[in-house]
């Protein structure tokens, strides 16, 4: 593995954009355009894209494809429907994650994982570890872009590049088709903002062809690139988990709020283990809060009770766009992981008073 950073597909047009770049999961990525918050806003109320082609991509085919996902993963797989998604997470042996993902049904025996892109070699070895089974895998994320179009006017922006009725395409669900002249465009009801719209996987050599028609069909409502400073102002807003930051191969599902993809219908690795802490309760929880007075959360900050008692630590925080309030999560002791339960944040030596709020953070 080399130490250089690699390039998107589109890395020229983003630093002809204006973006500026910065190193993220090994990428050179663009961050941001104009301001972070004039971009979140965007999202929030018309419809902005990301350049999210970073992310990893993995097919797993074949006749015993199913069988590989359901031991690695913590969702039900088997459940799905071809066209349509699921999110879940690879769990370790110790209680922890490896990453957290999607994964895509696109035939009866053909799977795409889409996987975080700061662990995209160590997934791609954790599979090959357990694939004692004979399952196919193709490691593709050097082939694919993928462009997030979202925000409340992602449909009417560019439906006018495919003959599919996006507003037919449900949350989680995808179709394959044609799109803005590329034929085989995996157009996903999927996104990390919680603004609504479109995740579009295209083939390196579409990129640019793609990119530069949305911008066009978009140019009405006010369409611009965004990067990912407003993509984790706007994830954090929903309460979702960021790989690195909320959970990480330490966290377990169950305690970051994630037993909803925590199946135990079935085996998968360390599914007894989980089951346990699962039967015998959580010690800590990952909860959203809400600041309320003036200060801004950061990873790591102490979080303590109201008499000034360590009981656990921020993994994410930002000064929300949408709300104009600090807010952020954390692990806390498992007692105060009630909605409505008063805390404190330490931010630069003060105690600044914060409640524990039940996620989305924000409501709209």
């Amino acid at each position: 593995m080399t130490d250089s950073i690699k390039k998107i597909q589109l890395n020229d047009l983003h630093e002809a954009l204006g973006g500026k770049m910065v190193p993220f999961a090994g990428y050179n990525m663009p961050v941001r355009y104009s301001s972070d918050i004039e971009e979140h806003k965007t999202v929030r109320e018309g419809v902005g894209v990301f350049d999210v082609s970073h992310m990893g991509e993995f097919m797993v085919k074949g006749p015993k494809a199913l069988d590989l996902i359901q031991k690695v993963t913590s969702n039900d797989a088997s459940k799905l429907i071809i066209g349509q998604a699921q999110y879940s997470c690879f769990p370790n042996e110790k209680g922890g994650i490896v990453d957290d993902l999607i994964v895509y049904k696109i035939g009866e025996e053909e799977y795409m994982l889409v996987v975080n892109a700061s662990n995209i070699e160590k997934d791609w070895n954790w599979i090959n570890q357990h694939n004692d089974i004979g399952a196919e895998l193709e490691n593709i994320s050097d082939s694919l872009s993928l462009f997030a179009i979202q925000g409340p006017k992602a449909i009417e922006a560019v439906q006018s590049l495919t003959s599919i009725d996006l507003s037919t395409i449900k949350f989680y669900h995808f179709t394959k088709g044609d799109f803005a002249g590329v034929n085989d465009v995996i157009i996903s009801g999927t996104g990390y903002t919680g603004a609504g719209g479109f995740e579009i996987y295209v083939k390196n050599e579409d990129a640019e062809r793609v990119w530069k028609a949305v911008f066009e069909a978009g140019k009405d409502f006010g369409i611009k690139p965004i990067g990912l400073g407003a993509r984790d102002t706007l994830r954090l807003e929903m309460g979702y988990c960021l790989y690195g930051n909320d959970i990480n191969d330490e966290t377990s599902p169950l305690e970051a709020g994630l037993g909803w993809i925590t199946k135990f219908t079935k085996d998968f690795i360390n599914s007894e283990n989980l089951k346990k802490q699962k039967e015998s309760g959580l010690e800590k929880k990952l909860v959203g809060f809400i600041i309320q007075e003036k200060g801004i959360p950061r990873a790591h900050y102490p979080i303590v009770n109201t008499s000034g008692e360590i009981i656990g630590e921020v993994t994410s925080g930002t000064m929300s766009p949408s709300m104009g309030v600090g807010i952020g999560m954390g692990y806390v002791n498992s007692e105060y992981a009630i909605p409505g339960t008063d805390i404190a944040i330490t931010v630069r030596n003060k105690n600044l008073p914060a409640k524990i709020e039940k996620l989305p953070l924000y409501k709209k």
